[in-house]
């Protein structure tokens, strides 16, 4: 009887532990599930869409890194998600109750509340906090053979120079070949009876003593030196001063392709003088700063870089290291966002450069004609680095005043002329030409 009783206590016990032990387990997991409910793949689009402006995961920017935030309030100032909610979606609100770690974070980040998302839903904060409290991704490795050969060379690895080296070495061999199949021929030509000098001495007068006495092919062919003498000179000389094609390496690297074409970013955003001004002016770093405040980093095109980038080293890490050549030019500390006052002029070299006696506005051109950037200046959108598209040339601009028809709509002054010149003259379209655009007084001074 003691060993059944025994028995059926010990049966208790471990009914009830188990019991406890389940109970335990699904409150754990509950817990578990209610920290990583949310799809991190929709987060990282919502976060980049509302959040990425002021906030990264790893670091601080205008606001608090977000790595793991749900778990560190929980664990060091006891909130829970339902304070993250309404913190999300009203932050002043939040402030105004009184709410000690609301104002706590106002204090620290310059007394200016977060903007407020009221249309984010529950499901999207959960979401975005499963997108923070996800591990980052790996970063991505450029190719074994572009990391070691920096994108120059062969992908073998064989370097130009022994390329180069073993031209020169096979150059010699044929030379010393060709010297050796000489010296034989002549051997054998002596050795059958043959005499090389009268033999030479029949041979009659060389090419060149047979064209100097002739005085009409001489004659003939000086003319024909001269004129193309002088054609390759004057062709030479127009060229003086175009600089189509001119390509400088600026002191900050500053890729067209990533900002117009990846970005979007209208030309007219960084050059706004061109609207309004003779110039179109360089854009000062302050205007690059009201991006890159937030944007410390390059992340990369969504497709990927291509394999003519990798080839010339524009990599995710060479653009994120031009970034920080243009905090250290402005003087901007990234720890404490703040500005330390030590700043240093960037040295831009000039790419467009017309002689000084050119007159030409941009705002004339770009506000009044309309004329888009890439009419003068290329696809600026497609260049990695900035070069000069088009010549400059007198004949270029004429050229283009002749076929480019002015818009008269909604415009009285240019309607007017067109209403005149088209009684006195049939003219159909109106030109820059035929509104004096080839007066020489409209583009020197």
């Amino acid at each position: 009887m003691k060993k059944v009783t025994y028995r059926n206590q010990f049966s208790r016990v471990l009914g009830v532990s188990l019991v406890v032990f389940l109970l335990f387990s699904v409150s754990i997991f509950a817990q578990d599930g209610a920290v990583a409910s949310g799809d991190p793949a929709k987060g990282k689009a919502l976060f980049n869409q509302n959040c990425a402006a002021c906030h990264a995961l790893n670091r601080k920017m205008t606001g608090p890194a977000l790595a793991n935030v749900e778990s560190r309030l929980n664990a060091d100032e006891g909130l829970d998600r339902e304070w993250i909610y309404a913190w999300v979606k009203n932050s002043p609100g939040v402030i105004k109750s009184g709410d000690d770690y609301a104002n706590k974070v106002f204090s620290e980040y310059n007394q200016a509340p977060m903007t407020p998302f009221p249309t984010l839903s529950n499901d999207d904060i959960d979401n975005i906090l499963a997108y923070t409290a996800a591990p980052p991704p790996e970063p991505v490795v450029a190719s074994a053979a572009v990391a070691e050969g920096g994108g120059s060379g062969s992908s073998s690895g064989i370097s130009n120079e022994m390329i180069l080296g073993a031209l020169v070495i096979i150059l010699g061999l044929l030379v010393m070949m060709l010297v050796l199949v000489q010296g034989t021929l002549k051997r054998i030509a002596v050795a059958n009876g043959l005499d090389l000098e009268k033999a030479k001495s029949e041979r009659g007068l060389p090419l060149w003593k047979a064209f100097a006495q002739n005085q009409f092919l001489v004659l003939v062919t000086v003319v024909f030196l001269l004129l193309s003498g002088a054609y390759f000179v004057y062709g030479w000389m127009m060229q003086v001063g175009v600089d189509q094609g001119y390509e400088p390496i600026q002191e900050i690297h500053y890729s067209h392709k990533v900002h117009a074409g990846d970005n979007k970013i209208d030309c007219k955003y960084c050059h706004s003088s061109a609207r309004v001004s003779k110039t179109s002016g360089i854009p000062s770093l302050n205007v690059c700063m009201n991006c890159h405040k937030s944007i410390y980093e390059y992340k990369g095109n969504p497709e990927g870089p291509s394999q003519e980038d990798l080839a010339n080293g524009y990599t995710n890490e060479f653009y994120t290291g031009e970034i920080k050549k243009l905090y250290k030019a402005v003087g901007w500390d990234e720890d404490n966002q703040s500005y330390t006052g030590e700043s240093k002029p960037v040295e831009w070299v000039r790419i467009h450069n017309l002689p000084d006696l050119v007159y030409f506005n941009h705002s004339q051109h770009v506000s009044v004609a309309g004329i888009e950037c890439q009419t003068c200046h290329g696809p600026v959108e497609e260049m990695e680095i900035m070069s000069q598209f088009a010549p400059l040339t007198m004949g270029w601009c004429i050229n283009c005043h002749r076929e480019t028809n002015v818009k008269v709509e909604d415009n009285e002054y240019y309607a007017k002329i067109h209403e005149e010149l088209s009684k006195k003259y049939g003219v159909e379209e109106l030109t820059a030409a035929q509104m004096g655009g080839l007066e020489c007084g409209k583009c020197h001074y």
